[in-house]
């Protein structure tokens, strides 16, 4: 069973990058294989990854959709779809990348999402972390296409509209009864003043744990003038360095772990902190001690995803 972080947040805010930033850093210190899905239509978290994408599922719904009967040669529909999928998924150094694409055109998908829902759930089951970058209204996660999560990692700037956005998005996974074990808030690009009075009462009262600011990094604006300029933002800028800071202290870099969050109070530093971990609490909805691992990476060929 893999543990799934899905990353979430307001147009803007840099979820993408920190979903990069993030699933290069658990590669990084071995603990993958770690399989990103780029659930934004907007599909662009390879750009920070430095792979190419693969074919996009939205486009292979699409295509199974306007079939009948066998699919290709002998192949029925759903091992056509798995066929496909397995073919989408774009090959890296510890991590692997498959891209969700577009939702639904006029029609109906519920065939086709049926059959997703279960093949994505298997293939997901053959990674240690996945690492899902949503959309702003997390689409395919109000479609039931995503599996339920360990983890709601929600993106704001330090606007007060950014964070009340974040505090509503944090409510999604009830009203489409998807199970989280746990929720938690982290603010990109802080002001060096650090946040305001106000954002600071308004995460307090929120409720959810509050995983500190990431100050604004120069290099990222320098870095998205240029062609393929993102991936170097990895591993030695300031994003980076905080998102790597994040995962020590949420122990998602050890194996078998619980899942390490904080309270919304002045013991969480705000900067990358060399010294020791955050307190911790187990709330997932996985097994208690962690993702099950696997001994290898995930095979590639569509019979060995059954």
């Amino acid at each position: 069973m893999s543990f799934s972080i899905a990353i979430a947040g307001k147009g803007g805010v840099g979820k993408t990058l920190v979903c990069g930033m993030l699933a290069r850093r658990l590669a990084d210190v071995g603990a993958g294989p770690v399989l990103v899905v780029d659930a934004d239509a907007n599909a662009n978290v390879n750009e920070v990854l430095g792979m190419p994408a693969g074919e996009s599922v939205g486009a292979i719904r699409e295509e199974m959709k306007h079939t009948s009967g066998a699919a290709s040669g002998s192949m029925t529909r759903a091992e056509f779809l798995e066929y496909k999928i397995e073919t989408a998924l774009s090959e890296g150094d510890g991590l692997d990348l498959l891209v969700m694409g577009r939702p639904e055109g006029p029609g109906c998908y519920c065939y086709a999402n049926n059959l997703l829902r279960d093949l994505l759930r298997r293939v997901a089951d053959r990674y240690r972390y996945v690492v899902i970058d949503n959309e702003a209204g997390m689409e395919h996660l109000s479609r039931r296409l995503m599996q339920d999560l360990d983890l709601l990692l929600i993106i704001s700037d330090p606007t007060l509209r950014g964070i009340d956005t974040a505090l509503r998005l944090s409510r999604v996974p009830e009203e489409v009864e998807t199970r989280v074990g746990a929720k938690a808030l982290l603010v990109n690009r802080s002001p060096e003043g650090g946040l305001s009075a106000e954002a600071e009462r308004r995460i307090e009262e929120g409720g959810l744990s509050f995983l500190g600011s990431i100050p604004e990094d120069p290099e990222v604006t320098r870095c998205d003038q240029e062609l393929g300029g993102l991936s170097s933002l990895y591993p030695d800028s300031i994003l980076a360095r905080h998102v790597a800071d994040i995962v020590t202290r949420l122990g998602l870099d050890c194996f078998p772990h619980h899942l390490r969050t904080a309270a919304a109070d002045s013991n969480v530093p705000s900067r990358p902190s060399p010294s020791g971990r955050i307190d911790v609490r187990s709330s997932t909805p996985s097994a208690s001690s962690g993702p099950r691992v696997a001994g290898t990476r995930p095979s590639r060929t569509p019979r060995d995803a059954s």
